[in-house]
């Protein structure tokens, strides 16, 4: 088949749109008229194709929809929102699996479109395992896992155990539902070997939910030696544990703290009266 750049057709008629209206709109109302105008090009015939953006899309098989995002990808031609929305209408786990072992990315595009399919699971595992694998594709693909952490929980604790993987393993361990002695021995493993980033282990303890973490919480939160940004993070666990934590701390000298304190100032004008001539 030929690949029809839909992109391409709308910008041509998005630059024709500029022209009749130049001067017309702020740039604001241009960026609040173009995702309008895309929707509307959505639902117009088009005579290159015999029929509207979406009904192009939406007449192709699932194995097309899939080949054809595949083509846009490879010959760097924009992927059309229309085509992706007509994917993730339908349920294209199967043809869109043998992306993931493809190049970045298609294979984001993938893991985007398929989203948290348990089919795709052991897909996503070999991508955190696989250290050729980009960062922002392993974020993704353990952004899948946390949301149904308990299907992938015996294969994640099988990589991290074994030291395939011990950078993403925990992230997904930590949203398990179903508690587990092995994956609580693994988070207390993360705090020994990761002791000086506790935004990391209070992350984990926080979202795991065992309370037998408190003690330990609630005894770093007391050190005088944690700045402003540490402590909010070690409160937030606490609290999530069902603890609290109300001793009365000063942090006016920690340099995070007056760093946001400054941000967040309102000008001190902001609501002062003009001034009379």
């Amino acid at each position: 088949m030929n690949l029809i750049d839909l992109d391409g057709i709308f910008d041509e008629t998005l630059a024709l749109y500029l022209e009749r209206n130049a001067g017309k709109l702020t740039e604001k109302q241009l960026e609040e008229k173009i995702p309008k105008l895309y929707e509307q090009f959505g639902n117009t015939y088009l005579k290159r194709i015999g029929c509207t953006p979406v009904q192009y899309y939406a007449a192709m098989s699932d194995a097309t929809l899939a080949k054809t995002l595949a083509e846009h990808v490879h010959t760097a031609t924009a992927v059309p929102d229309f085509l992706c929305r007509e994917l993730e209408k339908r349920d294209c786990t199967s043809v869109l699996l043998p992306f993931l072992a493809e190049e970045e990315e298609l294979a984001t595009y993938a893991v985007n479109l398929i989203g948290a399919d348990v089919a795709a699971f052991p897909a996503y595992l070999d991508i955190l395992a696989d250290p050729d694998r980009s960062s922002d594709l392993k974020d993704s693909a353990c952004e899948m896992l946390r949301e149904n952490a308990d299907a992938a929980k015996e294969r994640a604790i099988a990589l991290y155990t074994s030291g395939t993987e011990r950078t993403y393993t925990p992230e997904v361990l930590s949203r398990c539902k179903d508690k587990d002695e092995r994956i609580y021995e693994i988070l207390m493993q993360e705090y020994a070997a990761h002791a000086d980033n506790i935004p990391l282990f209070a992350g984990y303890f926080a979202a795991y939910g065992d309370t037998r973490a408190l003690p330990l919480l609630l005894d770093l939160i007391d050190r005088t030696d944690i700045n402003y940004i540490d402590f909010q993070e070690l409160k937030y666990a606490v609290e999530a544990l069902g603890g609290e934590y109300t001793k009365p701390r000063d942090f006016s000298d920690d340099p995070y703290y007056k760093e946001m304190q400054e941000a967040s100032k309102v000008p001190t004008d902001l609501f002062d009266p003009i001034p009379k001539n």
